[in-house]
C-alpha cells in the first residue's frame, strides 16, 4: 500500500496521502486480511488485490495519469454463502489542502439545492437548521431539503446530483475531485473533515433504495471512478472541467445528448394559470394555432389532469391511473378516451405526449387496494403510494400501465415527474434486495424507450434533478428548478442559484437543462415576466412553452415579446458568468452571457453579435450594473450595445444599466463594422457579406423585424436612435438580401 501511496501522494502533491480500504456489512465493517499491491515500471498502472475472511475478493486497477488517476473496483464473492454488503469505503487522510485548515471547504451541487449554499467548511456540522425548509411543495416537487435529506454523507440525497465532489481551501486555487464514471450499480457519497493527519476524504461506494446488497456466492459488482488535481479550483466553470473530460469517456450513447430538445419546444398544459383545467377541445384547438404560429414548437403534451379524482378528491397521479383502465380517464375532459385525442393531435402536426407521476394518492384506488405493492417512503411522502419496483407483480403491473398510455393511448413522448423515489431514495425502501436501486432505474427507463419512438422526448422532473448525466442515457432533458411561473420571488433566486450549479459544469451538451416553461405569465408583473424571459433564454434552457396562447395572439403585449424570446433554440449550449466568485457569495450569478447572438447558433460570426448578455438584479433595491467587455473574453474596445426588448441602440467602451428591483436586461454586443446584423426576431441560420451585400438565411419563414447598423438602400427603414428598424415577410425560401451604400 506504501508505494501506491507514495505514488499518489505525487499525483496531488497533496501531503502524506494515507489511504485505507474495506467493506461495510449489514453487521459491520470488515478489513481485508490478505493485501498486495503492484506497479508497473512505468507507474502508469498498478493493482491492489484484497482478501476477506469471509470470502471475499476485491481487485482495485488504477490508470495513474499526470493529475488524476480513474480506479476500476470489483467486489466478488467467491464463497458459497450470500453476503450482505452495506458499501466499500475508499478513505484518503493527511491531505494538505491550503495554509490554514480552518479555510479548507467542499463543494458539491447538492450544497445549493439542500442548504442554499455554494461552499461549505469541512468540518461543518450538517443539520435541519441549515436548511430553509423542510415542507413539501405538492406543485414544485422539493423545496430546499426535505425530512430525511440533510445528512453527514454529502451526495446522498434523492436530488440525482451531478456526481462530483471538489475540496479546497479559500486561500489557494489547487482543489481535489472525486467523480463518479459509473451508475451501473453503485452511487458516491462522501464524509469529509480533518483527522490529525490532516484533511480526509472519504469516499463511500453504496447502493440505492436498500439497506444492503446481496452479493450472490460467485457474483461480481463493479464500480469506477476519478479522482484529480483541480488546478482551478476557484473557478466554479472549471473545478470539474478535468473530471468531465474524462467522464465523456466512459458515458454510454445519451439521448440527453441528441438533438430531440435542443431546438424545439413542447408546449405543455400545465403552466401560465392552466394546471388540471383542460380538456380535449381546447387541446386540440391550441394545437392547431401553435402548428401555424410557432414553427419551433414540436410537441402538445397534457399534463396533470386527465384522470378522474378518486373518492378523497385527490389525482390518480399516473401510474396508479391505468390500475382503473379507461375508467380511469376522466370521459368528460376525453370523451373518447386517449387515442381519438391523440390522432386529432397528429392531424395538426404536432406529436401527442403525456405527464406521467410516478406515485399514487393514498386515497386512489391502486393505494387502497395493493398497499402491499408499496414501499415505505414516510419520512417524505407519508400520504402517497411509492410503487415497490423489486417485486414481480409491481413489475409486471408498470409495463401494462406503460402498455394503456403508449400503445393503446397513442402517446408519443413522455414528462416523467414525482418518479424517481424508489431509484434514487437512500432509504431502505424495496423488499428485495437483489438489486440496487440503480440497476431497478435501468430496467424502468428501458421499458419506457422501448415502447416510445427513437425521436421521442422523455423529461425528468421531480425530485428536481441536478445535472446528473448518467440519466441522459435514457432522459433527453432535466428539470432543475422549482415553477416560477407563479412569480414567488424566492423561487426564482433559488433556481437561478440551481440552474448557476448546473450550467457551470458545461455538460448541456451530454443533457439538456430545462428552466421552466416561458408564457405570457398571467400571474406576473411586466417586470417579473421578462426576467423569466430572460433567464430562461440567457441559460438557454427553454424546453417547455405554455399558456393558451391562441386567445392571446391580439390583446397581449407580451405576445411579440414570446414570439421573440423563442426564436431561436440552441438548448444546451454553454452559458457563462462574468464577475462571479463562487467561494465569496451563496448567491446566483448576476451577469451572465452567450457566444452567440440570442437569435443564431452562429458564434463569432462576422455581420453577427459576438455576445448576448443578461443582468439581473436579484437585490430588494435599485442597481447600477458596469463590467468591461474584457471579462466577457472580448478586446478592450468600443462596441454596438443594442437592447433585445427595445430600441436602446448607443456605442460604448463598456457595457452598464441601471436595473430595479427584481429587474433584468438583455443585450446585443456587436463589433463596429459596417453592415452589422444588430438583432432579430427570426432565427438566422447563416450570413454572407460581400461588398456592400449581407445576404441572410432563416431558419423558417415568417414575418421579421431586424435591426441594422446602416441604412439599407432596397428595402424600407425606420432610423431609431442611430439604428435602422427593418420590417417584412420572409417567404418559404428563407432568404433575404440587404444591400448598403457604397463608401
Amino acid at each position: 500500500m506504501k508505494s501506491l501511496e507514495r505514488s499518489l501522494s505525487k499525483i496531488f502533491n497533496a501531503g502524506k496521502f494515507v489511504n485505507q480500504v474495506f467493506i461495510e456489512l449489514e453487521n459491520g465493517r470488515i478489513n481485508p486480511c490478505e493485501q498486495n499491491i503492484n506497479i508497473n515500471n512505468e507507474q502508469t498502472r498498478a493493482h491492489l488485490s484484497l482478501s476477506y475472511e469471509n470470502g471475499l475478493r476485491e481487485d482495485l486497477y488504477f490508470e495513474l495519469q499526470d493529475t488524476h488517476i480513474v480506479c476500476r473496483r470489483s467486489t466478488h464473492n467467491s464463497s458459497d454463502q450470500m453476503a450482505k454488503i452495506r458499501e466499500t469505503a475508499f478513505v484518503i487522510d493527511g491531505l494538505e489542502l491550503g495554509n490554514k485548515p480552518t479555510d479548507d471547504y467542499f463543494y458539491h451541487v447538492e450544497n445549493p439545492r439542500i442548504y442554499d449554499k455554494m461552499t461549505i467548511k469541512l468540518d461543518t456540522v450538517r443539520s435541519s437548521d441549515m436548511v430553509k425548509d423542510s415542507g413539501y411543495d405538492t406543485q414544485a416537487g422539493n423545496r430546499w431539503a426535505d425530512p430525511g435529506t440533510v445528512s453527514e454523507r454529502i451526495g446522498r440525497s434523492p436530488y440525482q446530483p451531478f456526481p462530483a465532489i471538489g475540496l479546497s481551501n479559500y486561500g489557494t486555487k489547487l482543489g481535489l475531485v472525486h467523480g463518479t464514471l459509473s451508475q451501473d450499480i453503485f452511487f458516491h457519497n462522501y464524509l469529509v473533515g480533518h483527522s490529525k493527519d490532516g484533511a480526509f476524504l472519504d469516499i463511500r461506494s453504496g447502493f440505492k433504495a436498500i439497506a444492503y446488497r446481496e452479493l450472490q456466492a460467485g457474483e461480481t459488482i463493479y464500480d469506477v471512478w476519478y479522482l484529480g488535481r483541480a488546478e482551478n479550483a476557484d473557478n466554479i466553470e472549471k473545478i470539474f472541467a478535468e473530471y468531465c473530460d474524462v467522464l465523456r469517456q466512459h458515458l454510454p450513447p445519451l439521448w440527453g445528448a441528441t438533438n430531440i430538445n435542443r431546438n424545439s419546444l413542447v408546449w405543455g398544459s400545465w403552466n401560465d394559470g392552466t394546471f388540471r383545467d383542460i380538456d380535449s377541445e381546447r387541446l386540440i384547438e391550441v394545437a392547431e394555432f401553435i402548428s401555424n404560429n410557432f414553427p419551433m414548437v414540436n410537441w402538445l403534451q397534457i399534463d396533470d389532469g386527465y384522470a378522474q379524482y378518486s373518492t378523497d378528491n385527490q389525482i390518480a397521479h399516473g401510474l396508479g391511473m391505468p390500475y382503473e383502465g379507461e375508467a380511469g380517464v376522466d370521459k368528460k375532459k376525453f370523451p373518447g378516451g386517449f387515442k381519438p385525442f391523440t390522432d386529432a393531435i397528429k392531424q395538426t402536426n404536432l406529436r401527442p405526449a403525456v405527464w406521467i407521476g410516478g406515485h399514487s394518492s393514498k386515497g386512489t384506488k391502486i393505494a387502497q387496494e395493493k398497499p402491499q405493492w408499496g414501499a415505505d417512503y414516510s419520512i417524505r411522502l407519508p400520504n402517497h403510494l411509492v410503487l415497490d419496483i423489486s417485486q414481480d407483480e409491481v413489475r409486471e403491473y408498470i409495463e401494462k400501465s406503460l402498455d394503456f398510455f403508449f400503445k393503446d393511448g397513442g402517446f408519443e413522448g413522455m414528462k416523467h415527474d414525482f418518479w424517481s423515489y424508489a431509484f434514487e431514495a437512500s432509504e431502505d425502501l424495496l423488499k428485495n434486495k437483489h438489486r440496487s436501486g440503480y440497476e431497478w432505474r435501468e430496467w424502468w427507463l428501458t421499458q419506457i424507450r422501448k415502447r416510445i419512438p427513437d425521436d421521442a422526448y422523455l423529461q425528468t422532473g421531480c425530485d428536481i434533478v441536478m445535472g446528473n448525466p448518467f440519466l441522459a442515457k435514457y432522459f433527453t432533458n432535466y428539470r432543475y428548478g422549482i415553477d416560477i411561473g407563479g412569480g414567488e420571488w424566492d423561487y426564482v433566486k433559488t433556481c437561478l442559484l440551481w440552474g448557476a450549479a448546473c450550467f457551470a459544469t458545461h455538460t448541456g451538451d451530454l443533457f439538456v437543462p430545462n428552466s421552466d416553461a416561458v408564457g405570457l405569465f398571467p400571474g406576473l408583473t411586466d417586470d417579473e415576466a421578462l426576467l423569466c424571459i430572460n433567464y430562461c433564454l440567457i441559460s438557454r434552457s427553454m424546453v417547455e412553452i405554455a399558456g393558451w396562447l391562441h386567445k392571446e395572439k391580439t390583446d397581449n403585449p407580451r405576445f411579440a415579446i414570446l414570439k421573440k424570446a423563442v426564436c431561436c433554440l440552441n438548448n444546451g449550449q454553454d452559458v457563462f458568468f462574468a464577475d462571479y466568485n463562487y467561494r465569496l457569495t451563496d448567491g446566483a450569478p448576476e451577469i451572465w452571457y452567450l457566444k452567440t447572438p440570442h437569435f443564431s447558433t452562429l458564434s463569432e460570426k462576422s455581420g453577427l453579435p459576438l455576445r448576448t448578455i443578461a443582468f439581473f438584479n436579484l437585490q430588494e433595491e435599485e442597481r447600477d450594473f458596469e463590467i468591461d467587455f474584457t471579462a466577457l473574453g472580448l478586446a478592450g474596445q468600443e462596441y454596438y450595445v443594442k437592447d433585445v426588448w427595445s430600441d436602446a441602440y448607443s456605442t460604448e467602451k463598456k457595457i452598464k444599466c441601471t436595473l430595479p428591483a427584481h429587474g433584468s436586461a438583455l443585450f446585443m454586443i456587436s463589433s463596429r463594422q459596417k453592415m452589422q446584423l444588430l438583432d432579430s426576431n427570426l432565427k438566422v441560420d447563416s450570413i454572407e457579406l460581400s461588398d456592400n451585400t449581407m445576404k441572410l438565411v432563416f431558419g423558417y419563414a415568417g414575418d421579421f423585424e431586424l435591426a441594422l447598423s446602416h441604412k439599407p438602400t432596397n428595402i424600407d427603414s425606420k432610423e431609431i436612435n442611430g439604428c435602422f428598424i427593418v420590417n417584412g415577410k420572409v417567404d418559404k425560401n428563407r432568404n433575404i438580401v440587404i444591400k448598403f451604400q457604397e463608401e
